[in-house]
């Protein structure tokens, strides 16, 4: 279950399938995905940021972070999640990966076209060009 979006609509569909040990989440079956795992050190963040090509799917793997979405600069709200949270970002939607203070693990699954030059910034703490690399 997604527990974090501004556009549910959007989100794709996460299948639930029983074994006789357990379950499974299956998040994508044969489409064009890219999973990372973004591990944030300590009271850093990512920048903000937004894609055309993809929309992503985020689970955090621990408590401690802090993810930014909204449509504009001015009006981005703030999520907390969980350790097992699920976090959907749409295509063009503005994001950002914060941690609060503890190194946080978060899975990210982009389904679509994944390239770094389809990354447009808004604000980064490192000086990055505002698209690409």
């Amino acid at each position: 279950m997604i527990v974090h979006t501004i556009e549910p609509e959007s989100i794709p569909e996460v299948s639930w399938i029983t074994r006789p040990w357990g379950n499974e989440e299956q998040y994508a079956k044969n489409i064009t995905t890219t999973a990372t795992l973004m591990i944030v050190k300590p009271n850093q963040r990512l920048s903000l940021q937004a894609h055309s090509k993809r929309g992503e799917l985020w689970i955090a793997f621990d408590d401690g972070a802090l993810i930014l979405l909204g449509w504009d600069e001015d009006h981005l709200q703030e999520f907390y999640p969980k350790a097992g949270d699920k976090i959907w970002i749409p295509a063009n939607c503005l994001h950002r990966l914060c941690s609060t203070g503890p190194e946080v693990r978060v899975l990210e699954v982009a389904f679509g076209e994944w390239e770094q030059a389809d990354i447009k910034r808004y604000a980064d703490d490192y000086g990055r060009p505002a698209e690409g690399e």
